[in-house]
C-alpha cells in the first residue's frame, strides 16, 4: 500500500510517499517508511523531472519510530506519542504539474492520498474557484533579490478563511520544525491561485509590438508580460526603480482587502454539533421522558466578529483578529472591544466573555442560547450590530395542522361529478405539529414539564417558549375532531392561527383539497377544448378552464391573474362555450371592462365563440329598464364598461346573472369608489376577476378585488389591513405573507409566460436600459426647476406636500424628455434633447432592419410633438394612439399596424394603450419616459410580448443618467423582490420622502450632461 503525502514548503508543493513493508529500525534520523518513488503509479506522469529534496518534518513518534498515518490502518500504541524531527525524501513539483496532480490525486486507484494531500487538493479547488470569480489581483514582489509578478487571491469570505485554517492537518505545516497554519495557508493559496490564473489567462496580455522595438521596455510592460507566461520573473534593466509600482499595487491589494465601509461588531450563533455531549437533546430515537436537566450543558457558542456595514459579506472573525491575521483592517481591535462594551448593556451575558483580554466567543447553555435568539438578537440588530442566526431560527415552530376528509368517498382529490357544496359536510381533525412531526398530548405535557426552550427533534432544532406551550395545552383541551361544513373549513383555514400557535399545514382530500391546493389547476384534470370554441387551447389554458369550471361548480369566485398575453379572454370564452356543449342555456354572463376593451371582446367572441349571442350595453342608444331585461334574455354574453355599469347598476341588478366578469379588474382596486361599490352591488351566482396585476401599489387592492370575487371571505377591510397589509408592507413580515398566500391561493390562479413549464414556444424578452445624457439646456432647466420646487416643498404643509412632490416629478420628467415639453412654447425639437436623439437613432435602426416598434410615452402632449417630428425624420408614417382616439380610429390603427408588411413605428399613450391591445407585429418596445410602476410598464410591453409573437422582443427603457430617473430606477430595482412576491410599486411612495431625501433623489449629477 502506498500513501501519498504533501506539504507546501519553499513556495512549492513537496510530495512524498509512505509505504508499508520492511523498513530500517535502526537509529537513523531518516523516516523509515518514507520514499519519493512513484514509479509505476498513476502519479508518475506528474512527477517526471521533479527536483529531489530532503525535508525535516516534525512528526508524531512512538517507540523510536514515526507513527504511521491513519490511512495505513489502526496500529496498537502504548502510551502517548511525542514529536520528533525526521528527514523525509521528497519531490518538488513545478507549479503546473503540481496543480494537475492536485486536481487528479483523489481519483487515483493505486495511491491513497493522505489527509495532508487531500487538504491541498481542497485548496487547489478553492484557488480555481477564486480565479473563476475574478477574486484575484496582480502583484509585483521582491523574492531573493529578483522581481517577480504574481497573482494573489482576494478573500471575500473571512469565515471561509478561518475554516480553512482550522481544518489544516498538522502534517501540512510540519516542515522545518512546524509553521503557523495561517502562514502556510496564505503561501499555498497564493501559489495555487497564481498557477490557476496563468492556466486560463492568454499569453501575452498586451499586443505584440510591431515595427522597431524600443531600446528600453518600460517596467510595467515587462511586469504584465511576466503575469501570464510560464515564468513569473520580471527581467531587470538598468535604472529600474520598482518601488513606485510595488507601492501602487500594494495599495490596490490593501484596498481590496479592507472593508468598503465602516465596521460593526457582529454576533454569530453557532449551534451544538450533533454527537457531542449536549448536542442531541430530544431525538427521534430518544425517549420523550428523558430528563434534560440531568444532561451536561449544551455547547452553544456566540462568535464575535467585525463586519462591513456597507458590505456585510466582509466578515473578520475575532479569533483571526487576535491571531494577527487581519492586519489590513485599521483599528480592528479597538473597534471590536468598543463594540462589545456597547453591546454589554443589551446583552448582559457578554460579561463572562469580556473577562479575557482577547474575547472571541461566548459559550452558552440551551437557556442562554434561547435568550439570545428571542431577546438579545433582536435588540442587538435594532441597535446596529450584525447578527447571524442559524437557518432554522424562527422557522420550525409549534403549530396547528388541520386534516379533513370528505364524506362522499371522493378521497382522491378529484371533483365529484355532482359538484361541491359549501354546505356539504367534511370530517376534520386538528393536531399539533412541529415541522413535519405531530405531537400528542403526552409528549406536549412532557415538554412543558421539562421547560426546555430549544429542543432537537428529528434532527432539527425547534424553539418552544412558554407562551406557545401554554397555547398548545389550551388548544388540546378543546374538541379537536368532528364534522363541519366545507364553508366552515374554508373559513377556518383562512382565519386560523395566531402568533403563538400558527396554522402550519392543511391536509385535505376531495374537492376541498383541490380548492386549498397551492397548484389547484394542476390537481384538476385538464378539460379539452369545447366543441363550441373555434380554436385549440394550450395545455395551461385547458387547466385554467378546468379551474374556472371547478369554481363555478362549487359556487365560488376567483381571480384569473395570468400575466398579459396568456389568453385570459380565450379561457373565459371557452368557459362560456363549455357550459353550452350539451344544449343547456345557463344564465347570461355580464362582462365589465374598460371602454377600450369592449371592441376587443366583441371581435374575440366572434372569432372564438361565433355561436354566442353577444349584446353590447354601451352608448346613448343602449337599452334601459324592461328593454334591457329583454335584451339580456336574448343574449349569452353582455359587454359593458365600468362607467356604464356604475350609471346603470340599478337596472343591471334586476337581471338574474349567472356570473359577472370584470376584465382589467384592477379598476376595482379602490374599494370605496362609486364604481367599485356599484359593480359589487350587481348580484350573480359567481364572479370572476381578470387581471394581470392583482396588486399594483398596496395589498388592500388585492382585498378589494377579492371582495368583488368572494364577498366577505377575507373579512372586513380594517381587519385585513391590521393582519396582513401593515405587517407585510411596513415590516416585511414573512409569516403574515405566508398566511396571506394560504388565504388567497385557492381563489387566485397566476401563471407567468416567462415560466417555460407554462409555455415553451414564446420567444425571449430582452430588457435593455438605454442611458441618455442631458443637453446643457436641459441641465440648466432641470436645476432651475428643482431649486424652485424644493423651496416650495420645504415651506409647504402636509396637505400641500404630496401634490408638490408629484408635480416636481412630472416637471423634471418633462425636462428629461425635452425642454419644449416643459416650456410648451412650440419651439423647435432638433438638437435639444439626448432622449430624442437616441429615440430617433433606435427607430431608424428598427426600420432599416425591416421591423416594427412600439414607442410608449405617458404624456399625450409629448406624443403629439413626437409624431410629426419622427415622421419627417424617418420618412415613414408614424401611427399615434392616445386617449382622444375614437374607438373606430383605434381599431383601424391596430388593424393597419398588424396587417401592413412595411416597417413602421407606432407611438402610443401609456394610459390609453397600455392594456387590451394585441400588437404582435412589433418586436421592439421603447419606453421613452418611465411610469415607475413595473406592473404598468410590463402591461404595456405585453402588447407585443404575448401569444402570437414569433420573434424575440427587445424592450428599451430610457433613463437620463445623473438625474432622478437613474436614482428612482435603482430604488425600484431594490424593491422588486417585494413587488414580485406580493406587493407592487407605484409613484406615490416618493411623496413620503423627506426634503433631504428628495434632494438626494432629484439632484443633478455632473455626469448628466453630455460633453
Amino acid at each position: 500500500m502506498l500513501v501519498a503525502h504533501a506539504t507546501w514548503h519553499g513556495g512549492a508543493l513537496c510530495l512524498w510517499a509512505e509505504r508499508t513493508g520492511p523498513y530500517d529500525t535502526g537509529a537513523s534520523e531518516t523516516h523509515p517508511f518514507a520514499s519519493r518513488d512513484f514509479t509505476g503509479t498513476s502519479y508518475e506522469p506528474f512527477v517526471k523531472g521533479a527536483a529531489r529534496v530532503e525535508l525535516t518534518m516534525t512528526l508524531p513518534t512512538h517507540g523510536g519510530l514515526p507513527t504511521p498515518s491513519a490511512e495505513l490502518g489502526p496500529r496498537p500504541i502504548d502510551g502517548e506519542p511525542g514529536l520528533r524531527g525526521w528527514r523525509v525524501p521528497a519531490l518538488v513539483l513545478e507549479p503546473f504539474p503540481a496543480m494537475a496532480l492536485l486536481q487528479a490525486a483523489e481519483d487515483a486507484a493505486d495511491v491513497i492520498p493522505g489527509s495532508d494531500l487531500r487538504y491541498l487538493c481542497l485548496l487547489a479547488d478553492e484557488a480555481v474557484h477564486l480565479a473563476g470569480r475574478g477574486r484575484v489581483l496582480p502583484r509585483l514582489l521582491r523574492e531573493d533579490g529578483d522581481l517577480v509578478a504574481r497573482w494573489h487571491p482576494v478573500l471575500d469570505d473571512a469565515g471561509r478563511l478561518g475554516d480553512l485554517v482550522r481544518a489544516m492537518p498538522a502534517a501540512c505545516r510540519a516542515a522545518d520544525g512546524g509553521r503557523p497554519a495561517a502562514e502556510v495557508l496564505r503561501e499555498a493559496l497564493c501559489g495555487l491561485v497564481d498557477t490557476a490564473v496563468r492556466g486560463v489567462v492568454p499569453h501575452p496580455l498586451l499586443p505584440v509590438r510591431r515595427g522597431k522595438v524600443p531600446d528600453r521596455v518600460p517596467l510595467a510592460e515587462r511586469w504584465v508580460e511576466a503575469l501570464t507566461g510560464p515564468s513569473p520573473e520580471v527581467p531587470r534593466e538598468p535604472r529600474d526603480d520598482a518601488d513606485d509600482l510595488i507601492a501602487e499595487l500594494d495599495a490596490w491589494a490593501a484596498a481590496a482587502r479592507r472593508p468598503s465601509g465602516p465596521l460593526r461588531v457582529c454576533f454569530r450563533l453557532a449551534e451544538p454539533t450533533p454527537g457531542v455531549p449536549g448536542g442531541d437533546v430530544l431525538d427521534a430515537a430518544a425517549s420523550w421522558t428523558l430528563d434534560q436537566k440531568e444532561r451536561p450543558g449544551d455547547p452553544w457558542r456566540v462568535e464575535f466578529a467585525l463586519q462591513g456595514t456597507d458590505d456585510p459579506s466582509l466578515y473578520v472573525p475575532a479569533a483571526m483578529l487576535w491571531a494577527g491575521e487581519a492586519a489590513s483592517v485599521p483599528d480592528a481591535e479597538e473597534t471590536l472591544l468598543t463594540g462589545l462594551g456597547r453591546a454589554l448593556r443589551l446583552f448582559p451575558d457578554l460579561a463572562a466573555a469580556l473577562d479575557t483580554p482577547t474575547p472571541f466567543e461566548l459559550t452558552l447553555d440551551t437557556a442562554g442560547a434561547f435568550r439570545f435568539l428571542r431577546q438579545a438578537a433582536p435588540m442587538l440588530s435594532a441597535a446596529g450590530f450584525g447578527v447571524l442566526l442559524p437557518q432554522w431560527a424562527g422557522k420550525a415552530k409549534l403549530g396547528m395542522k388541520l386534516t379533513t376528509r370528505s364524506q362522499d368517498g371522493e378521497g382522491s382529490g378529484a371533483v365529484a361529478s355532482s359538484g361541491f357544496d359549501l354546505q356539504g359536510m367534511v370530517d376534520f381533525r386538528w393536531d399539533l405539529a412541529i415541522g413535519d412531526d405531530t405531537v400528542d398530548e403526552a409528549e406536549l405535557e412532557e415538554l412543558a414539564r421539562l421547560k426546555t426552550p430549544l429542543v432537537r427533534l428529528r434532527g432539527q432544532w425547534v424553539e418552544l417558549d412558554e407562551e406557545q406551550l401554554q397555547a398548545a395545552l389550551d388548544f388540546l383541551r378543546h374538541p379537536r375532531q368532528g364534522t363541519m361544513t366545507a364553508g366552515e373549513a374554508m373559513r377556518a383555514v383562512i382565519h386560523a392561527g395566531d402568533d403563538a400557535l400558527p396554522l402550519t399545514e392543511v391536509d385535505a382530500d376531495g374537492a376541498f383539497g383541490v380548492l386549498i391546493s397551492g397548484e389547484s389547476d394542476r390537481r384538476l384534470t385538464p378539460m379539452t377544448t369545447p366543441e363550441g370554441f373555434n380554436g385549440t387551447l394550450r395545455p395551461f389554458q385547458e387547466r385554467g378552464l378546468a379551474w374556472l369550471t371547478f369554481l363555478e361548480k362549487v359556487g365560488l369566485g376567483g381571480i384569473l391573474a395570468d400575466s398579459m398575453g396568456l389568453g385570459k379572454t380565450a379561457q373565459t370564452l371557452a368557459l362560456l362555450a363549455s357550459e353550452r356543449e350539451d344544449g343547456a342555456a345557463p344564465a347570461p354572463t355580464l362582462l365589465i371592462g374598460p371602454m377600450s376593451l369592449v371592441g376587443n371582446w366583441q371581435r374575440e367572441a366572434a372569432k372564438f365563440t361565433p355561436k354566442l349571442r353577444v349584446y353590447v350595453h354601451h352608448g346613448t342608444a343602449r337599452h334601459r329598464d324592461d328593454d334591457l331585461v329583454a335584451a339580456v334574455g336574448r343574449s349569452d354574453l353582455v359587454l359593458t364598461t365600468y362607467g356604464t355599469a356604475a350609471r346603470d347598476a340599478e337596472s343591471l341588478a334586476r337581471v338574474r346573472w349567472g356570473r359577472v366578469v370584470c376584465d382589467e379588474a384592477q379598476a376595482l382596486k379602490n374599494s370605496g369608489t362609486r364604481q367599485a361599490r356599484a359593480v359589487r352591488s350587481i348580484p350573480a351566482r359567481t364572479r370572476i376577476a381578470l387581471t394581470g396585476t392583482p396588486v399594483e401599489n398596496h395589498l388592500t387592492e388585492l382585498w378589494s378585488i377579492m371582495e368583488f370575487a368572494n364577498p366577505g371571505l377575507l373579512g372586513p377591510r380594517s381587519a385585513f389591513r391590521e393582519r396582513f397589509a401593515v405587517p407585510i408592507e411596513k415590516d416585511g413580515d414573512e409569516r403574515a405573507a405566508q398566511a396571506l398566500r394560504r388565504a388567497t391561493q385557492p381563489f387566485v390562479l397566476r401563471r407567468l409566460k416567462t415560466d417555460k413549464s407554462i409555455i415553451s414556444d414564446l420567444p425571449e424578452k430582452q430588457e435593455i436600459k438605454v442611458y441618455c445624457n442631458l443637453t446643457p439646456e436641459q441641465a440648466s432647466l432641470y436645476q432651475a426647476t428643482l431649486d424652485d420646487m424644493l423651496a416650495q416643498i420645504s415651506e409647504s404643509d402636509e396637505k400641500q406636500r404630496r401634490g408638490l412632490v408629484l408635480a416636481t416629478m412630472a416637471k423634471l420628467k418633462q425636462v428629461c424628455n425635452h425642454p419644449a415639453h416643459l416650456l410648451k412654447d412650440g419651439s423647435r425639437l432638433p438638437g435639444r434633447s439626448g432622449k430624442l436623439e437616441r429615440l430617433e437613432e433606435i427607430c431608424a435602426e428598427v426600420l432599416d432592419q425591416g421591423e416594427k416598434a412600439l414607442v410608449f410615452t405617458q404624456y399625450a402632449e409629448f406624443g403629439s410633438m413626437l409624431r410629426p417630428y419622427l415622421a419627417s425624420r424617418l420618412e415613414r408614417p408614424v401611427l399615434w394612439l392616445h386617449g382622444g382616439t375614437s374607438r373606430t380610429e383605434r381599431d383601424e390603427l391596430v388593424q393597419r399596424f398588424q396587417s401592413e408588411e412595411e416597417p413602421s413605428v407606432f407611438l402610443l399613450s401609456l394610459k390609453a394603450a397600455g392594456t387590451g391591445l394585441t400588437l404582435t407585429a412589433a418586436n421592439h418596445v421603447v419606453h421613452v419616459d418611465r411610469w415607475w410602476n413595473p406592473a404598468v410598464e410590463d402591461q404595456a410591453t405585453d402588447r407585443a410580448f404575448r401569444i402570437g409573437q414569433t420573434r424575440n422582443v427587445q424592450v428599451r427603457k430610457f433613463i437620463c443618467v445623473g438625474t432622478m430617473e437613474e436614482r428612482v430606477d435603482e430604488m425600484i430595482e431594490r424593491k422588486k423582490a417585494l413587488a414580485e412576491s406580493i406587493v407592487g410599486t407605484g409613484e406615490d411612495w416618493l411623496t413620503e420622502l423627506s426634503v433631504a431625501e428628495l434632494r438626494d433623489v432629484l439632484r443633478l449629477s455632473p455626469e448628466a450632461v453630455s460633453s
